[in-house]
């Protein structure tokens, strides 16, 4: 049943993606990009719906209090990565549109990617550290000043569930320079949605948004040092068992 499911579900991604990445891209020829993120937040909530109804994971989230209010008002989310479902879920959580930090290769993949492309992301080349950290940094502080969040998984990539990678300063770095707060997110999706695994499980994630961290007059390293500190303790209250 479980593979039924989950065979299932990637049906229901591959036909809602389709048409709305079409879609996206058709009406990207005339329309500015922040109506167009909000186009693409209701094919994420579509996505989340199949999951819950489909796979049968429910999404529990706690700590929605510690987001800044205001139009304008900056902020960097710092998340925990354990799955594709926290990059589809955390969008439709938040008041404002989002910019992602990702490697450029990803806009290879067929009407997702494409539709990512006609987005106001930020896309870096791994191959070129100094050059993608600059690049975060400039267009970090352009999108934030548009009242727009930048959102980034400061392990780089998916993690499986009870590790730690290692946590990068780019988020903290675009933090500091810019003077905006950071808000660390844990959350316990491998549990139902395994890093590589193709078989998704029924259950419940949790999802806990963090206290806001300050940035101003903060060092990088030390401040993603309490970032990292907060993430892996909620971690482990929020999914104890794959910690024993």
């Amino acid at each position: 049943m479980l593979l039924i499911r989950s065979i299932l579900h990637m049906i229901w991604l591959l036909i809602t993606v389709i048409p709305w990445g079409l879609t996206l891209v058709v009406i990207s020829i005339g329309v500015r990009r922040t109506p167009l993120w909000w186009f693409a937040v209701n094919w994420f909530r579509l996505v989340i719906w199949g999951t819950r109804v489909i796979l049968g994971i429910q999404v529990r989230v706690s700590g929605m209090e510690n987001l800044p209010v205001g139009a304008t008002t900056p902020a960097i989310l710092l998340s925990k990565h354990q799955s594709t479902l926290e990059t589809l879920l955390l969008p439709t959580l938040m008041a404002h549109p989002l910019a992602f930090v990702f490697k450029r290769e990803l806009l290879r993949i067929p009407f997702f990617g494409w539709s990512m492309a006609r987005l106001d992301m930020i896309h870096i080349d791994r191959e070129s550290r100094a050059a993608a950290l600059k690049h975060v940094v400039a267009q970090g502080k352009r999108l934030l000043a548009q009242g727009t969040w930048v959102i980034m998984f400061p392990e780089g990539t998916r993690i499986p569930r009870g590790q730690k990678g290692t946590y990068q300063t780019a988020g903290t770095r675009l933090a500091v320079e810019a003077g905006a707060p950071v808000i660390p997110i844990a959350v316990s999706s491998g549990k139902c949605w395994p890093r590589k695994g193709f078989i998704k499980y029924p259950g419940v994630v949790q999802v806990s948004i963090g206290p806001v961290i300050p940035s101003v007059g903060r060092e990088p390293k030390e401040l993603m040092r309490e970032v990292e500190a907060w993430i892996e303790a909620e971690m482990r209250r929020i999914d104890p068992e794959a910690y024993l």
